[in-house]
């Protein structure tokens, strides 16, 4: 994040302007994406008053996303338009702060997610495997617990570093004190990095291993198929749920990429690295709100309805 150091007035270059309407146009619809997983689910639960554990879990992604693209857009907004209000506290500890935790749950929920599909889905006869299988929708909700729990640390822990690092610079006004400034507040954030690194890195490995697992049962069951061959009525969706965790794995692969980038380019401006990592993560909840959504036949199916119809009122007007 960006620490203001003088009260400057409102400078945007180019590269902020063709940032921010970047940003704004994937963050307005990676909204509207998540608010229509969020109210398809909604109105299903008014309807059956019950909610299953895959449901629970893409309710709880689709919040964190809503929340996360809101808040990083309405923050990079104020930091383009007005940057010196940043330097008022605690309004940067808090969009920080927020921030973080929503990316976090974000990044969680989604490992959740693949986990909890390749329990559901895979087949494995060892009798741990089994035990998952049979309790998973017990397991579930204190995995999603967890995870806030430790999205909660995190967002605390950066909330305490951003607080140190603007008192220091309230009290560093002299030219003379910027370099030792820069010091200070690279030592203060390399533990934020460290614990974000591996926050991270920890994700990524359950899903690098879930979808391996889920793969490979996957391809398992239809080789052995095409053995005897037999035309399972659980192929095709075998073979869609195939599509649905590889898109998954590399858009996911992606975006740890592009985390890692944030991580190392975090005290750079103007990079074009830096872009790619800002703007991907809203590219990132979008298309894989959108995978969940076709994959899902019933969200699938309002989707359509839903675009039909708003089609036909445009056409009508």
């Amino acid at each position: 994040m960006e620490i203001c150091y003088s009260p400057d007035k409102f400078n945007a270059t180019s590269f902020h302007v063709m940032t921010m309407t970047i940003i704004t146009l994937q963050a307005f619809s990676g909204m509207w994406i998540n608010a229509f997983i969020v109210s398809v689910l909604c109105i299903a639960w008014v309807k059956k008053r019950t909610f299953n554990s895959n449901e629970k879990i893409l309710l709880f992604l689709g919040c964190s996303r809503f929340m996360h693209i809101c808040i990083t857009w309405l923050y990079y907004f104020i930091a383009i338009i007005h940057p010196c209000s940043m330097c008022i506290h605690p309004t940067a500890q808090l969009f920080s702060s927020f921030q973080s935790f929503f990316n976090s749950s974000n990044l969680w929920v989604s490992a959740c997610l693949c986990l909890f599909y390749c329990i559901k889905i895979a087949n494995f006869r060892h009798v741990f495997f089994i035990y998952l299988k049979v309790k998973i929708d017990r397991i579930m909700p204190w995995l999603l617990l967890s995870s806030v729990l430790l999205s909660l640390v995190f967002s605390t822990l950066i909330y305490d570093i951003i607080d140190k690092v603007q008192c220091k610079n309230l009290n560093s006004t002299t030219a003379g004190n910027i370099l030792t400034l820069r010091v200070k507040m690279d030592e203060h954030l390399f533990p934020v990095l460290f614990f974000s690194g591996f926050l991270f890195a920890t994700a990524f490995m359950v899903v690098i291993f879930s979808a391996s697992l889920l793969l490979y049962s996957l391809w398992t069951h239809n080789r052995k198929m095409q053995t005897n061959s037999v035309k399972d009525l659980s192929t095709d969706a075998h073979i869609k749920a195939m599509k649905s965790i590889l898109s998954f794995f590399f858009i996911y692969t992606i975006n740890f990429v592009c985390l890692v980038l944030t991580l190392i380019y975090s005290t750079k401006k103007e990079n074009p690295v830096a872009f790619l990592a800002l703007v991907y993560p809203y590219f990132f909840s979008t298309v894989h709100s959108l995978i969940l959504i076709f994959s899902n036949p019933k969200m699938e199916k309002t989707l359509l309805k839903t675009l039909l119809c708003g089609k036909y009122k445009a056409c009508m007007r």
